[in-house]
Formats: structure tokens, C-alpha cells, sequence
């Protein structure tokens, strides 16, 4: 028999703690989009860690600007940015305010509105790809820069949210360095994912980028 997920809100104070402690223990989680034409709720298996001004790879390591605000705090909250002009990505912000901390939501498992979420992501080919790597995910869910700043605590009439579900045993749980970070934030295995679960996105180092001539 098959245990029903905990449908109970995880409230501000399971954000307000360390990076590292938030990201694996976000994995089973389930992550409540409330659009338009209705929810979509996804599982999430595969996140990554950032902590901000002591990590070379996080947005926030050269300090506060207009784009990275969100991340200084209050916990809780969704931090999106738009990335090479193509994609946005979903973060949840961690740790005290005013130190900047966040995970990046990188894959899950649709459960709730796989209709919903296939209008957005026509290129999957099977459930499982649906929500397969941050760009994807928030595709699939609907997300851009105007859910930047969104409250995740403040309930169920919040656009987005997430319920306890039912969390990953640490023995499920796998870590290793972070996908398409270079420099020294490489050397950081701070990505979680649930072993052997087909919606985890396939690890690729960093490729530098070539200048135009």
C-alpha cells in the first residue's frame, strides 16, 4: 500500500536554514503551481545547492544587485531568472535574510495536470521528459520573471507553493558536483538527486563559452 503524500504546507522556518540542509530535503517534496487553467503538482527529484556570496557559481557572489535581490531573503520565496535568453529557471531561497542562498529546482515528476503541463513541453516525448532539467521544469510549470519574488509560504492562494509530500530516505539520496558550473564552483558536489529516478536530468560539466568573431 502506497503512503499518501502529506498535503500540509512547509511553513518558512524549514527555508531558514542552511543550504545544504534545505536542498536534499527538498527531494519528495511536492511543488503546487496554481496557473490559470488550473494546478500542476510535480515531485521534485533532482535539485541543486547555491550559496551565494561564499560560492563562486551562485548569482549572488559579487553581492546584491537588481537581478539577484530576491535571493538575499526572506526565506521562502521564488527566485526565477531568464538565462541565455532562451529559458527561465525556478529557485527557492534559503537561509537567514540577508545572506544569499538558494536551490535551483533542476527535474521532477509530474502528477497533477500532465495535460496542462504537455502544452507547454510538445517536444516530450514521454512523461518522464517532461519536467527532465530546470528550463524544462519551469516550461512545463509555467514560470517566467513574473513569479520572481512570489511568497511559496504564504498558502494555498499563492501561484506557487510547496507541501511536505513525502520526503526521500537518505539512503535514496545521491549527490555530485553541479551541472554546467565552472571555475571553483565545480569542485562543489552540491546537487541532489533520488538514485535511479527516470525524471533526474543527465549530468553535463561546463562547457565554456565560445566568442563571437
Amino acid at each position: 500500500m502506497i503512503e499518501s503524500p502529506d498535503r500540509t504546507p512547509l511553513p518558512r522556518d524549514f527555508f531558514d536554514r542552511p543550504v545544504l540542509e534545505v536542498a536534499p530535503d527538498l527531494l519528495g517534496r511536492t511543488l503546487v503551481r496554481m496557473t490559470d487553467d488550473g494546478p500542476i503538482e510535480l515531485r521534485l527529484t533532482e535539485v541543486e545547492a547555491y550559496a551565494g556570496e561564499a560560492d563562486p557559481g551562485s548569482h549572488a557572489y559579487r553581492g546584491r544587485t537588481a537581478r539577484n535581490a530576491v535571493m538575499f531573503g526572506p526565506p521562502g520565496h521564488a527566485y526565477v531568472y531568464f538565462t541565455y535568453g532562451m529559458w527561465h529557471c525556478l529557485n527557492l531561497v534559503c537561509g537567514p535574510e540577508g545572506r544569499a542562498s538558494g536551490v535551483l529546482l533542476r527535474a521532477g515528476e509530474i502528477r497533477v495536470g500532465h495535460d496542462l503541463a504537455r502544452r507547454r513541453r510538445i517536444s516530450a516525448r514521454y512523461d518522464k521528459e517532461l519536467a527532465k532539467g530546470p528550463a524544462r521544469l519551469a516550461t512545463a510549470l509555467d514560470v517566467d520573471r513574473t513569479l520572481d519574488g512570489t511568497d511559496a509560504c504564504a498558502g494555498p492562494k499563492s501561484p506557487l507553493s510547496v507541501l511536505t509530500g513525502t520526503p526521500v530516505p537518505s539512503d535514496q539520496v545521491r549527490n555530485g558536483p553541479r551541472t554546467g558550473v565552472g571555475g571553483e564552483g565545480a569542485v562543489h558536489p552540491w546537487r541532489f538527486w533520488v538514485d535511479g529516478d527516470p525524471t533526474v536530468s543527465p549530468y553535463r560539466a561546463h562547457t565554456p563559452r565560445r566568442r563571437r568573431t
